[in-house]
């Protein structure tokens, strides 16, 4: 019996050392979460915001309840946002992403006014930064919502990092600057979610269909979409399309954001850090689900004119005058691709722009084709003049976007 009493002691006294050293092992564990962790392959920002509610403990049981919970929560009623009385002022801040590398100096110089919050993706040194880089801009655009939920601007402008793209509107030069001023207010507070980009190719009116099973170089997020919107909206049907003007640059109004829960947030957070999609592919599939989080529609794709109307006071008076107006971009654009190849083609032979002189074909067609390019400018920059001048007046705008 006292050999069988020791027995007990020794496996007491064993279990006591094993239970001490795995709460040390965790204590160890929870001091360290929020420091920076380099792995072999890839950057961990790590931070407790990224794993739990802001102001809540974190605890492993709470943090999975709340993300199951939005999880199956469905998609929001949005109604129309009520703008401010005319001449009130909105609070606004700029969300930028982006790399060590980039060069943001526009920002400060170009928009002193706005409230930019930069995070810089693949530093974790930085004073803003994602919890993990990963999922491109999707991680900082949500790390925003998350740590701000309780104190957001009237208007946030969600924004890449490169002043002059393809990304931006070409009718405003593809200058992000000059997009973030004009930007109207009262309209991003009535719609609650605007694209910044208004011209719809590509991505409108359809861009991505998740039932197809074939593979595509310009679409690779398209066969592994099914599956992740399961994950994402479980309670909502797989749309047979889906589709908004490129490129992942939007406008939100606070009403909008706070329409749906925090909770939904630190989620959509939380699948993109566990996700085993690629960066570029958990990114991707973002690009066109944003109108889907803010709009309920998976396919959003307002008129150009209106865009270019309501959102940045450009006004053209209607569709039919916009159409006019891109008719005459369109004409110019081709005038100035045949002057191209005509300048190509005498530099292989050798030519000099003095051979322009002489009185053969090509020559004589290079000084229509610019005669015509001239003629365009002038007509295009007298109809961006008056459509700027009539921007400037509410009722126009109203007018023309059927809001009066």
């Amino acid at each position: 019996m006292s050999a069988l009493r020791k027995l007990i002691q020794l496996i007491s006294t064993a279990a006591i050392i094993v239970l001490f050293s795995s709460l040390n092992k965790l204590n160890t564990e929870v001091s360290t979460l929020g420091k920076h962790r380099v792995g072999k392959h890839e950057e961990l920002f790590l931070d407790a915001s990224a794993w739990s509610l802001p102001g809540r403990n974190g605890s492993i049981s709470e943090t999975r309840d709340s993300l199951d919970s939005a999880a199956t929560s469905t998609s929001s009623d949005f109604h129309p946002g009520v703008p401010k009385p005319l001449g009130s002022t909105y609070s606004r801040a700029m969300v930028i992403p982006r790399l060590q590398s980039d060069n943001i100096s526009w920002v400060s110089d170009e928009l002193p006014n706005v409230d930019a919050a930069v995070y810089t993706a693949n530093d974790p040194l930085a004073v803003m930064h994602p919890p993990k880089n990963k999922g491109h801009e999707v991680m900082i655009y949500l790390s925003y919502i998350i740590n701000h939920y309780d104190a957001l601007p009237d208007i946030l402008i969600f924004m890449h990092a490169h002043r002059w793209t393809h990304h931006n509107n070409a009718l405003l030069a593809y200058d992000a600057a000059e997009m973030v001023r004009r930007l109207n207010s009262d309209y991003v507070t009535r719609e609650g979610y605007v694209n910044m980009r208004c011209q719809w190719s590509p991505g409108c009116p359809e861009w991505l269909h998740p039932g197809n099973p074939r593979e595509s170089l310009e679409k690779q997020e398209e066969v592994v979409l099914s599956k992740s919107w399961s994950e994402l909206f479980p309670s909502d049907p797989l749309p047979a399309a889906l589709g908004q003007t490129c490129c992942a640059q939007f406008a939100l109004s606070k009403e909008r954001v706070l329409a749906i829960p925090l909770s939904r947030y630190v989620y959509y957070r939380d699948w993109i850090t566990r996700t085993p999609l690629s960066d570029y592919i958990s990114g991707r599939i973002w690009e066109y689900s944003w109108q889907f989080l803010f709009t309920g529609q998976s396919i959003y794709c307002p008129a150009e004119h209106i865009c270019y109307c309501g959102g940045f006071g450009l006004c053209f008076g209607g569709d039919s005058e916009f159409e006019e107006f891109k008719e005459l971009r369109r004409k110019k654009r081709m005038f100035e691709l045949e002057t191209d190849e005509l300048h190509e083609r005498r530099a292989l032979n050798g030519g000099t722009d003095m051979e322009i002189q002489s009185n053969n074909t090509s020559a004589v067609r290079y000084l229509y084709l610019n005669n015509q390019i001239d003629i365009l400018e002038q007509e295009l920059a007298l109809r961006t003049k008056v459509a700027l001048e009539r921007g400037l007046n509410p009722r126009n705008r109203a007018e023309e976007c059927g809001t009066r």
